[in-house]
């Protein structure tokens, strides 16, 4: 293990719990397919970028959300908006980069990022009871 996959573990474990990070690791370490790609997660991603001082964790979430959102990637921003509440976005802040992304991405990603955003907030109880689109009969 070299510097940045000791700091990628250690932010990892912080943002995700101990076993989403060992899930991550293990791959990393199977010698498998895609076994690099998990490595570089860990040491580049996490270790070499997301621990950079200059940047709160939750700032850095919020700029991660945004970019996942305008990439329409649902799996992807699942994760990242609970690692963005660990990080300790609030659902207000949520919305508002929810928000602020829409004039740049259309209401197609924004509706995906919503559908996405609520089952996160579901999972925790922080939904308000909200329905997603396909729920109200909107799709």
């Amino acid at each position: 293990m070299n510097e940045n996959w000791q700091a990628g573990h250690e932010l990892m474990v912080q943002m995700m719990g101990p076993e989403f990070a060992k899930a991550i690791e293990a791959g990393a370490t199977s010698g498998g397919f895609a076994a690099d790609v998990a490595r570089m997660a860990i040491e580049h991603a996490f270790g070499s970028v997301w621990s950079r001082p200059g940047l709160e964790l939750k700032y850095r979430s919020a700029v991660v959300i945004g970019a996942l959102i305008a990439q329409h990637q649902p799996a992807e921003l699942k994760n990242h908006l609970r690692f963005g509440l660990n990080n300790g976005l609030t659902v207000l802040e949520l919305q508002e980069i929810i928000i602020q992304t829409l004039p740049y991405v259309g209401f197609p990603a924004i509706s995906s990022a919503l559908t996405v955003t609520i089952e996160v907030l579901r999972e925790r109880g922080l939904d308000g009871g909200v329905k997603k689109a396909d729920e109200s009969g909107l799709l």
